[in-house]
Formats: structure tokens, C-alpha cells, sequence
């Protein structure tokens, strides 16, 4: 445990992670040219966008499931071999329907990678570094962001959308080669003599969906990984290019604020989950709504806000990806090692479900205000600021469900914590203000 050669591995994983990424959120950068490639509209786009994340969302919990019991590697390695497959077909795709089946094998093979990777650790790393290295994994991928938003889109702009795309599945055929050669199962977690000792109703999916810390960490990730999922893959680039009217050497830098802002707050949000897992739930609630605040400025200050405070709130969508990797930890540390897989993919689905909801209905608004404009005499002008402004509405009525979520299943958490080990978990208010509430062991579950 904690070796040179864990360290090995954990480096291998997490570059095929930030390859991941980087397939994911291509098409988003690549969305304008999509629309007059493919001769479509807002909607058919965001559609492409959202099967895709659909595809990864619900393959979450079949991912855990089997990397819990195939193992790891052989979901990585084949994760990183079906999204070369789905970029070069989309590099050559003519028609919609193509690249359709292309995003959905991206989503199959990107399904593959996290919940993976995640699930490698704990058989390399034990003690307090784990909660941090799922940051440190969030990070790297985070990279692929950079790539997406700076080379590949350089090279779309300068050579064209088939040679962009192919150059992207060749770096897939190079995370497969890294899998093959560096990622290995570590030391199983759970012995042979530990599994005949489990109890067959704390055993399998059912039970870890039954458990109020696995649905506390859905509700977490949905909360705080909703909006980086929304503007990441899809709608952030064409909302600085199209819809503010940025260069692209602008958007890009602004949209690559996003990966610094996780670069930044990632240790710190893993050094203060490690001391303080106790209000892990208060911190996703506090980072995600203050990203809204100035979200809330750029929205409605005339006639359009100016670059800094753009920057400023692309840089607290980053620093949200950090707070929504918090709900994998809850739902980790709430069940037994045998289901970590399993619920950190039930997790892991929250944030990307309220994503695709929230490209879908963007897409949508989106064309709405463009037909009300024509309609109205006026010339059609589908990626306008003033269409942003209505169709990013769609982002707090998810984040407001998501809230309600979270606040409802930590209730129950908290009294199953109260209930099995006699903790209770004082009001944030009280923490920070009055008494202290007590204190408990590291592990405690939420």
C-alpha cells in the first residue's frame, strides 16, 4: 500500500482519465461547426450531447457493479479502446445519425473510466490520502478540459473537423496502450473468508441504493456537478463565442478557468473533507451557491457583463467539480468495501443526469426564443445573449431540486448516524457559532 509502484498506477489511471475528458468535452467545443456540419439546430444538438451523457449516466451503476467484480483494468482498458472507436467514426460522419452512434460509444467507453479508476485506489492506497486522491483524479481529468478547449480546437480551426476528431481517437489508442502497460488490480480489499462473512441483505445494488448516505451522495453530485457537465461538454463554448461574442482565443482562455479553478480548490477541498467530514454536505452547498451568485450577476447585468466577472464565474463552475467529487466520498464512506463500486456509480450518476436535463432543455429554450424572435419580425440569431439568458434558467430549477435532495437525505442520514452510533450532528450555525457539536472518528458518514 501507498508504494512507488501504487503511485505508478495511480499516474497511469489518472492520465487515461484526463484522456476521457478530453473526448468528453470535444464535441462541446466543436458544437458551432456540429450545427453547420450537420445542418441542424440548437436542439438536434443538444440532443447528440445529452444521449451521450444519458448513455454514461446509466451505464454509472452496471460500471460499479462489474468493476467491483471483474475488477478495474479490463473496464479501463476497454473504456479507453470503445471512445478511439467512437471518435474516428465521428471524424468521418456526414449525417447526424452517425455521429449519434459515435457519442454514444464515447459515453460507453468514458462510462467506463471513472468509477473505475476510483474503485483501482483503495486496493494501492489506505489512510487519509484516499478521500484526497479522488480530488487529485478530478484534477488530471480536468486537464483534458485544457486539451479540448486549446489543441483540439486549435486544430478543428485550423485543419477541420476530420483530422481534429481522428487525432483525438489516436489518443485514446494511447491511454489503451498505458492501461495495458501500467494499470494492474492492487490487493483485493475484501478477502474470501470476509465475503462468506456478509450478511446477504447488506450485499448487492439493492442495498447499496437502500442506504441514506449512497442517495445523499446522488443528491451531492447532482447539486455541485450539474453545471460543470452543462457548460463543460456543451453549452459553455458556444455561450462565450456565439453568445458574448468572444474570439476564440478568449473563450478559450475564460472556458479553461474551469480547469484552473479545479486545479486550485481540488486540495483544499480534499484536505477539508479529510478534517471536517462532518460538513461535507454544508460544503457542496455553500461552493454550488455561490457559484450561482455570480452566475446570477452575469446573467442580468446591461447590456452584457463585462470579461472579468465571465471569468470569475467560469473559474466557480471549476471549483464546483471538486465539491461534486464530495458526494463520491459520502456515498464511499457510507457503505461497506465490498460496495464501493457499486455506490460510488450510483453516486457518480447524480451530476450527469442534471446535466444532460439541463443541455436538453437549454437546446430547447434556446430554439424557442429564436422562433419567437422570427416570428416577430426580426432576424434569427439562434446562439443570442439575450437566448442564454432564458435558456440558462433551466440550471437553478435542477440545482433547486437537487438542494431539496440533498436536504431531505441528509436528515435521514444524520438520524441513522445518531440511531447506529449516537452521534448527532449539531446545526452549521451552531458549529460555527455556538456550541460545538461532538466529534466523531474520521469515517463517520456524512
Amino acid at each position: 500500500m501507498n508504494s512507488a509502484r501504487s503511485w505508478l498506477v495511480f499516474g497511469g489511471a489518472a492520465f487515461i482519465y484526463l484522456v476521457a475528458v478530453m473526448q468528453r468535452t470535444s464535441f462541446g467545443v466543436a458544437g458551432v461547426e456540429a450545427t453547420d456540419r450537420f445542418e441542424v439546430n440548437a436542439a438536434v444538438i443538444s440532443v447528440v450531447a445529452v444521449v451521450q451523457i444519458v448513455v454514461y449516466a446509466v451505464l454509472q451503476i452496471p460500471v460499479g457493479v462489474l468493476a467491483d467484480r471483474i475488477g478495474a483494468p479490463v473496464l479501463i482498458l476497454g473504456g479507453a479502446l470503445i471512445m478511439a472507436v467512437g471518435q474516428a467514426l465521428l471524424s468521418v460522419s456526414g449525417g447526424i445519425v452517425v455521429a449519434l452512434v459515435a457519442r454514444i460509444l464515447v459515453g460507453i467507453g468514458d462510462a467506463a473510466t471513472f468509477v473505475s479508476v476510483i474503485r483501482l485506489l483503495p486496493g494501492w492506497f489506505d489512510g487519509r490520502i484516499l478521500p484526497q486522491l479522488s480530488q487529485w483524479v478530478g484534477m488530471s481529468g480536468q486537464l483534458g478540459q485544457i486539451l479540448s478547449a486549446f489543441p483540439f480546437a486549435l486544430l478543428l480551426h485550423l485543419q477541420g473537423w476530420t483530422p481534429a476528431f481522428l487525432v483525438a481517437a489516436g489518443v485514446s489508442v494511447l491511454a489503451a496502450v498505458v492501461a495495458g502497460a501500467v494499470v494492474r488490480r492492487g490487493a483485493p480489499t475484501v478477502t474470501t473468508q470476509e465475503l462468506r462473512s456478509i450478511d446477504p441483505g447488506e450485499a448487492g445494488l439493492r442495498a447499496s441504493l437502500a442506504r441514506p448516505g449512497t442517495q445523499l451522495g446522488f443528491w451531492a453530485h447532482l447539486v455541485a456537478g450539474s453545471v460543470p457537465t452543462l457548460l463543460g461538454i456543451l453549452w459553455g463554448y458556444p455561450f462565450l463565442t456565439a453568445g458574448l461574442g468572444y474570439d476564440p482565443a478568449t473563450a478559450s482562455g475564460v472556458f479553461t478557468l474551469m480547469v484552473v479553478g479545479t486545479l486550485v480548490s481540488g486540495p483544499i477541498v480534499g484536505l477539508l473533507i479529510a478534517r471536517h467530514p462532518l460538513r461535507r454536505s454544508d460544503l457542496v452547498l455553500t461552493i454550488t451557491w455561490s457559484m450561482f451568485a455570480v452566475w446570477t450577476l452575469v446573467l442580468v447585468w446591461p447590456p452584457e457583463p463585462p470579461v472579468w466577472l465571465v471569468a470569475a464565474f467560469f473559474f466557480l463552475v471549476g471549483v464546483c467539480s471538486p465539491a461534486s467529487l464530495i458526494g463520491l466520498d459520502v456515498a464511499r464512506s457510507s457503505n461497506p468495501q465490498h460496495a464501493h463500486g457499486s455506490a460510488t456509480g450510483i453516486a457518480n450518476s447524480g451530476g450527469f443526469i442534471g446535466g444532460f436535463v439541463g443541455m436538453l432543455l437549454v437546446g430547447v429554450v434556446l430554439d424557442l426564443v429564436d422562433e419567437v424572435r422570427v416570428a416577430a419580425g426580426e432576424v434569427s440569431q439562434l446562439y443570442s445573449l439575450e437566448g442564454f439568458r432564458i435558456a440558462f434558467l433551466s440550471a437553478y430549477l435542477i440545482a433547486l431540486v437537487g438542494t431539496v435532495g440533498l436536504l431531505w437525505k441528509r436528515k435521514h442520514t444524520r438520524r441513522r448516524l445518531y440511531e447506529e452510533e449516537g452521534i448527532e450532528i449539531a446545526p452549521l450555525w451552531v458549529a460555527l457559532f455556538g456550541a460545538r457539536g461532538r466529534r466523531r472518528p474520521p469515517d463517520v458518514r456524512q
